[in-house]
């Protein structure tokens, strides 16, 4: 298992004379970057931690005549350091992975063969040798990714602009270490935003993807067996930001976020056969493979994986051409699934399932075909678009009696596994059963021999020969002729509230919107068409970090141990990955927040992080400021995405359905503003 040499370090536009680093044989490199190392650690020792470091540098700003040198600074600011080699040791599996761990002082006797997962973070402040730099400047996020890649030839040399000058820097820094394994669920699988980012953090590895020889012909953006699984013992991703210091513009603050995932062998392939029962990754062979083989095997991203990769790169700023080639070719509109926070499963409510069946019969009209054979077939690109229905038989004959608009066990189970955010095929099968119990769907005729084979199937099985179709109640859903049956109990309200609720203010219904879990499906479904997806994204991440927060700083202040002050760190890496994705100026999905409260952000961000001793104060400053901007980001969405919400179509009897009144639909950006602080 690969253990972390250093953390990620910033170039300073002046670095010391002494540090240098040489290429490491089999790597692409940029232009020399200087290592800082948080600690004298052994290279072999596990780490899943949060690091973070703060570097100031104190001497007179110059001006450089030369161009090309101002574009070295600029490529080599965002560099990152190298990877130690990979070091695959074996060792029995644990249970413990889902529990956070401090890292050992001494490296320990063996490792778990668990994928690890390390969050770093780092700021620091240089001179700025730019000329004309002025506070209110932009710079756009810097996004880079490192990879130990043994499978891939060395990249050739490219030539080298003059190595910049190099002038005296007064460097004092200081550090924070933390160390856990990756989480996994209950049911031992990562946790699935985890996962996805694992997976796409993989993907951008192995860009750009070539061209490679299946049978007698060439199949286009298609990778190897063994080059992922290389690949997998040792990524590293960074988001850097760079920006002029609020408090003097002369100089230049970035801030970097590193996320690393490092496996032995065995676990790269288990993880890459994950990928595959994930419908992330098929054979590109036209074939359905279940097995991922260590090396030989031919693989290609399918539109679930295509925009699951999309997805992870709009919001980290990775501009890759191919990824937008693949986008525009192959992406799926996926049914975006929310999770409980803490245990990772899937949210069930009766209105969320209703929603994701309306998806599954079909968006315009079902997804009929004429023969029962047709309709049970294997076919790889049944759902390409993400939008066409679960495959149904016009007229299936079963005991001598024939019914119309059948489908398997198998046909559901694939469509949620290829049409959703799901990852698991045990989900799908949740969520079916739930379609059952809800009375959505009803069963044909039912998988006897499977029922008797494994427990637990008894209401719904995933095989070809349990058959299904439309109840009654899913068709008035359907045709927007049935109610839920149901008034509001989940959010506690009285008759005469409900009868109340087309007096309620855009910021009433965004506020309803937000403690609904169907109701938030369908708000983010509305927000992606209109390119605002990250005003929710954020609110929730928030509210996530928030809830973390306050619960670390308690657990803190009531025991500073060790292992609590680690959490503290994890909680403030967390703020700084949210810091660069949505607040820093140029960030990939920045906010629309008032200037003064961007300034004040930057400001606490950018300061040094401290000492154990002041990590709750700094991270108490820190939460205060998110909640400051999380309110303004509910402020905008309640006066503008609130209305266009309420005025599409689509949604009408949806939201109906949820007693949410679509009456009132003008924005009331004085009413969201006073009712909330």
């Amino acid at each position: 298992m690969a253990a972390l040499s250093h953390p990620l370090t910033t170039v300073a536009e002046n670095p010391p004379p002494q540090d240098k680093t040489e290429p490491l044989p089999g790597r692409k490199h940029s232009l020399p970057t200087p290592r800082s190392s948080i600690s004298d650690r052994s290279a072999d020792q596990p780490r899943h931690g949060s690091t973070s470091s703060t570097g100031s540098a104190s001497t007179k700003s110059q001006r450089s005549s030369n161009s090309l040198f101002n574009r070295a600074l600029d490529r080599t600011q965002s560099a990152i350091a190298s990877l130690s080699d990979p070091v695959i040791r074996p060792r029995q599996s644990t249970s413990a992975l889902a529990r956070l761990s401090l890292a050992p002082a001494t490296p320990p006797s063996s490792e778990p063969p668990s994928p690890e997962k390390t969050t770093i973070f780092k700021v620091s402040s240089t001179p700025s040798n730019e000329p004309g730099s002025r506070a209110d400047a932009r710079q756009p996020v810097d996004s880079a990714l490192a990879k130990d890649s043994p499978a891939r030839p060395p990249a050739e040399p490219q030539a080298r602009p003059p190595a910049p000058t190099r002038l005296p820097v007064s460097d004092s820094k200081m550090h924070q270490t933390s160390s856990r394994l990756l989480r996994m669920t209950d049911d031992d699988r990562p946790f699935t935003r985890d996962f996805k980012d694992l997976f796409a953090t993989l993907v951008v590895s192995l860009l750009p993807l070539s061209a490679h020889r299946v049978r007698l012909s060439k199949v286009e953006y298609t990778f190897l067996s063994e080059d992922a699984i290389n690949n997998l013992g040792s990524l590293k991703f960074s988001q850097s930001n760079r920006m002029p210091d609020p408090k003097d513009s002369s100089r230049i603050v970035t801030t970097t976020t590193t996320t690393t995932f490092s496996m032995a062998k065995d676990m790269a392939r288990s993880i890459c056969q994950r990928f595959v029962e994930a419908r992330f990754v098929e054979s590109a062979d036209g074939k359905y493979q279940q097995v991922y083989n260590m090396k030989g095997s031919v693989w290609q991203l399918t539109p679930k994986g295509v925009t699951v990769l999309d997805r992870f790169c709009a919001r980290n700023g990775i501009q890759q051409k191919q990824v937008a080639e693949l986008s525009s070719m192959n992406a799926a509109q996926l049914v975006i699934l929310e999770r409980d926070q803490l245990s990772d499963k899937l949210l069930n409510d009766l209105g969320t399932i209703e929603v994701i069946f309306r998806r599954f019969v079909g968006t315009e009209t079902r997804n009929v075909k004429p023969t029962a054979t047709a309709a049970d077939s294997d076919s790889l690109h049944d759902y390409k678009d993400g939008l066409t229905g679960v495959k149904m038989a016009a007229e299936r004959k079963i005991n001598g009696r024939i019914y119309r608009d059948t489908f398997t066990g198998r046909a559901a189970t694939d469509w949620l596994m290829d049409c959703s955010t799901i990852v698991d095929r045990r989900e799908t099968v949740e969520i079916a059963t739930l379609f059952v119990e809800y009375g959505l769907v009803e069963a044909v005729t039912p998988d006897r021999a499977f029922m008797a084979q494994n427990t637990g199937y008894n209401i719904f099985q995933p095989t070809k020969h349990a058959i299904y179709q439309l109840s009654q109640r899913g068709k008035d859903l359907i045709n927007g002729n049935g109610s839920r049956g149901r008034a509001s109990e989940s959010e506690g309200g009285t008759g005469s509230q409900r009868n109340g609720i087309s007096r309620d203010s855009n910021t009433q219904r965004l506020e309803k919107i937000l403690t609904d879990p169907a109701l938030r499906l369908l708000f983010r479904e509305n927000l992606r068409e209109t390119h605002c997806e990250e005003n929710l994204s954020f609110y929730q991440d928030v509210a996530e970090f928030v809830r973390g927060c306050k619960t670390a700083i308690r657990q803190a202040q009531k025991s500073p141990t060790a292992t609590s002050m680690d959490t503290i760190k994890e909680i403030m890496a967390q703020a700084y990955g949210i810091y660069n994705a949505f607040l820093a100026p140029g960030s990939p999905c920045e906010l629309n927040i008032d200037h003064q409260l961007r300034n004040n952000l930057a400001t606490r961000m950018t300061k040094a992080v401290g000492q154990d001793n002041s990590m709750i104060e700094t991270l108490q400053e820190v939460a205060a400021l998110f909640e400051d901007a999380q309110n303004a980001v509910f402020k905008l969405m309640a006066s503008d995405s609130v209305p266009k919400f309420l005025r599409n179509a689509k949604y009408e009897q949806q939201l109906r359905n949820h007693d949410l009144d679509i009456n009132g639909r003008v924005p009331e950006r004085s009413q969201s503003r006073s009712n909330r602080k």
